[in-house]
């Protein structure tokens, strides 16, 4: 079956929902990420953004906006629109909007590396093997220092465990881990990459794909 990711965020308007609280999370550690980041230009990315909430309910008026040089990158249409609206809107000229499969690297292998990492509503979306080979790759798409903040359902089996032991065993340091209460169960991790970008890291980015979406999950 396929997700309509459309209505998929109209959940993020219930405070209530799984979403809400999965969105107040993320805002706050990217918010801190780019606080904490060494002054200078900034790279974001963003993997499947959808409308971009993650990153405009931050961007716009964080005292770094005018560092940071981001790119989302959405695979549905409308959502890409909405978000390169949001864009406009905010005045961030610096922010670009990609409607482009976001499993295939190539499509934003010019953003790479990054400074701050989102990989936000895909783990849940796709194979366990494609999860573990992403969570690999992101070590090749990082700077020294940067910040990887990641998301995944904990529906049994709950694969979050395993998440952040993958993200562990490919040299990250977490700094924080979120089990959010509210149904669907959500977890949100937040990681540092203390290593260096370089051919050659653990998981170098492969010529194919990282991932595929299965449907609704």
């Amino acid at each position: 079956m396929n997700q309509d990711w459309v209505r998929w965020h109209e959940a993020y308007d219930d405070p209530a929902s799984s979403l809400s609280a999965r969105l107040a999370f993320v805002q706050a550690h990217l918010s801190d990420a780019l606080t904490t980041a060494p002054p200078g230009p900034l790279r974001l990315l963003s993997l499947c953004a959808g409308q971009g909430n993650d990153v405009f309910g931050v961007l716009p008026g964080h005292p770094r906006r005018d560092d940071v040089t981001a790119v989302l990158v959405e695979y549905d249409s409308h959502n890409a629109a909405v978000a390169a609206d949001r864009a406009r809107n905010a005045r961030l000229t610096d922010v670009e909007v990609r409607q482009a499969d976001a499993g295939l690297p190539a499509n934003y292998a010019d953003a790479l590396p990054a400074d701050v990492l989102l990989l936000c509503g895909i783990f849940g979306n796709v194979s366990n093997d494609d999860v573990r080979r992403t969570v690999l790759a992101a070590t090749a798409m990082c700077v020294p220092g940067a910040t990887v903040i990641w998301t995944r359902h904990r529906f049994a089996p709950d694969l979050t465990p395993q998440l952040r032991a993958w993200f562990t065993e490919a040299g990250f340091a977490e700094i924080a881990f979120a089990e959010l209460p509210a149904a669907p169960l959500a977890g949100v991790g937040v990681a540092r990459w203390p290593g260096s970008a370089q051919p050659n890291a653990p998981g170098s980015l492969p010529h194919g794909r990282l991932f595929t979406f299965r449907g609704a999950g």
